[in-house]
């Protein structure tokens, strides 16, 4: 991976680890609060997505790309919130990040003829390897099934938006927008439903609701820049460095246990980062 591909991954892994702990703070509140703040996203990407589609050449298959995202993002959304609400962010953040890559990895590796090099692959393992380290332990069933569930909505949304801007050539900002236009329609039936859920959300979290959803997109948007220079087998897991930066915010904001073992994970995190940086 070249450095400036590397450069953008560890961007979006400080921004990623920020906006998850926002999200943890705010804590049972479901749909409502994914509705709200793929509606911020919406509301500040999806009129660049048009406005640059104007000038450029779009297709069909764009289209297409943005509403298969669209699906995916919500399933990891609704996911992610509901594992915050049973589960601590020591748990769920890491198993989610370190059960992505390593479905990443595998699928890019059996079905879409990648080949990241031996290094790239001890470097993967090292990570998950990591996670589960900092993941298991005292956890409460519950966190630990929706970790490893929004980890399987990370590996589908990440490959799929991997063939979106490499194979369809989709803009990322374009994609991006567009899809995050479609999270927010496709959760609208859903949010005029619990309308005073939402309003009290909004009320209650304002600074988390735009934290989220300002944020979120910028983590994806490096992301999705890193996977035009880099293979989606090695983005994929480099981007886990945040775990290291959810865990210590989870110890020292959140007063979550377990410190010293969580830790040593973490260490042997950034030994994978460092060998995915040298692949």
């Amino acid at each position: 991976m070249n450095g400036f591909a590397l450069a953008l991954v560890v961007a979006a892994a400080v921004v990623h680890a920020i906006w998850n702990l926002a999200a943890k703070r705010v804590g049972d509140s479901g749909a409502p609060f994914v509705f709200l703040y793929y509606t911020v996203s919406a509301l500040v990407f999806g009129p660049v997505a048009i406005v640059l589609a104007l000038f450029d050449h779009p297709q069909w298959t764009w289209l297409l790309a943005a509403a298969g995202t669209a699906v995916l993002h919500v399933c990891y959304g609704t996911v992610l919130q509901r594992g915050y609400a049973v589960g601590d962010l020591s748990v769920v953040y890491p198993l989610a990040r370190g059960t992505g890559p390593l479905l990443s990895v595998l699928v890019a590796v059996l079905f879409l003829g990648e080949h990241p090099g031996w290094l790239g692959l001890v470097g993967a393992l090292l990570v998950v390897v990591g996670v589960l380290v900092i993941g298991t332990g005292k956890a409460t069933s519950a966190g630990i099934f929706y970790g490893v569930l929004t980890g399987a909505m990370i590996a589908a949304y990440t490959l799929w938006d991997a063939h979106a801007v490499t194979a369809l050539a989709v803009p990322p900002l374009i994609y991006f927008g567009a899809g995050s236009i479609g999270e927010s329609l496709l959760l609208l039936p859903t949010a005029l439903r619990a309308k005073a859920s939402v309003v009290a959300l909004w009320r209650a979290h304002r600074r988390e609701v735009l934290a989220v959803g300002l944020l979120s997109p910028l983590a994806y948007l490096l992301v999705l820049y890193a996977l035009q220079m880099a293979p989606v087998s090695l983005v994929a897991p480099a981007r886990e460095i945040s775990i290291v930066l959810g865990g210590f915010a989870a110890w020292r904001l959140l007063g979550e246990a377990q410190a010293v073992r969580r830790l040593a994970g973490s260490l042997v995190v950034l030994a994978g980062i460092a060998a995915i940086a040298v692949a």
